[in-house]
């Protein structure tokens, strides 16, 4: 009876502990989702479907099949909260690409027209010289998505990418591009290629992100160090085919963005206010399902960018108000 009465406490505990609602975002820190596992989404992107995020990255979970590149998905109504909707890809070597191949950075849009969810992410060699762009497709946002092809976009080199979703619902790709640059690309109508190039921004730079806000595009990408943290910088542009200004840095150069690297910037717009949403991966490359999430709202506006030291913080989706707290999740 005793032992009974235990098991069924132990039960209860870990049932709460599963079932705990976060109240705040607290950068650098586990982000444990509805089961109580750390958030497994790196170099990840988001995209809201009616009152719902969806939030896609790498699965780096210990444990995996190495035959295979997992790509999770997680869905949310209130940006803080996640609940795991499953591996959404997992694909063993497409195109013959040999041991150690890459799969990263997914990135999904939804096309109105076609009514399908289209993924982007990386796809490479283990050397990184394959260096394309692989598109799947799902008819859901948490389906399974299907392999269709691989290309160079404008037959241009693509290694990290990123995606940006103008305010009036087009489409673009980010990618780099170690011979040139910094592409900005329009996709094409049923997303499954790219219409037309924006603009070649001639900097060393990838984990490529954008954002329009108040009249003004800003760009932002890190420095070419591969794991190793570096001060990411940022660009302004009253239109994506430029001109850019000069590349400034968003952080204390000193702090390496608060040892992170960008992956996207998220806009809410509220009733109220709009917050921009720095979104970063704390890579761990020894470790890396334990790599961590740097979210902050960024200073944004009039041409200047600037990320303040991490602390936590919460955000109210409907009115787009966000402020910072003195504790973490209580």
């Amino acid at each position: 009876m005793i032992r009974s009465t235990i098991i069924c406490f132990l039960i209860f505990i870990a049932a709460i502990t599963t079932n705990a609602q976060n109240k705040i975002i607290n950068p650098g820190a586990i982000w444990p989702d509805d089961r109580g596992n750390h958030v497994q989404a790196h170099g990840g992107g988001i995209i809201k479907i009616k009152d719902t995020y969806y939030w896609y990255g790498e699965e780096r979970a210990q444990g995996l099949d190495p035959k295979f590149r997992y790509v999770s998905c997680y869905s949310s109504k209130d940006l803080t909260n996640w609940k795991f909707k499953g591996d959404v890809v997992k694909m063993s070597d497409p195109e013959n690409l040999g041991d150690g191949w890459i799969l990263e950075r997914p990135k999904v849009y939804y096309n109105k027209s076609t009514r399908k969810y289209v993924m982007y992410f990386h796809l490479d060699t283990r050397n990184y010289q394959y260096a394309r762009v692989g598109i799947a497709v799902s008819d859901k946002p948490d389906g399974n998505y299907t392999f269709v092809k691989s290309f160079r976009p404008l037959d241009h080199q693509s290694r990290d990418i990123g995606q940006f979703i103008d305010d009036d619902g087009t489409a673009y790709l980010i990618f780099e591009d170690r011979a040139l640059g910094f592409h900005i690309v329009k996709l094409a109508d049923d997303y499954m290629s790219v219409a037309k190039e924006m603009s070649l921004v001639h900097m060393p730079l990838e984990g490529g992100a954008v954002v329009h806000y108040n009249g003004l595009y800003y760009a932002i990408g890190s420095s070419l160090t591969g794991w190793d943290p570096n001060p990411n910088k940022y660009a302004t542009a009253t239109s994506l085919e430029g001109p850019w200004s000069e590349f400034k840095d968003i952080a204390p150069p000193e702090t390496k963005t608060y040892h992170s690297q960008s992956t996207m910037m998220l806009k809410v717009v509220g009733t109220k206010t709009t917050t921009v949403i720095f979104m970063a991966d704390q890579w761990k490359p020894n470790a890396q399902w334990d790599s961590r999430y740097l979210w902050m709202p960024l200073e944004i506006g009039d041409g200047k960018l600037w990320l303040n030291e991490p602390k936590p913080w919460s955000i109210d989706v409907k009115t787009g108000e966000h402020k910072f707290v003195a504790d973490t999740n209580k």
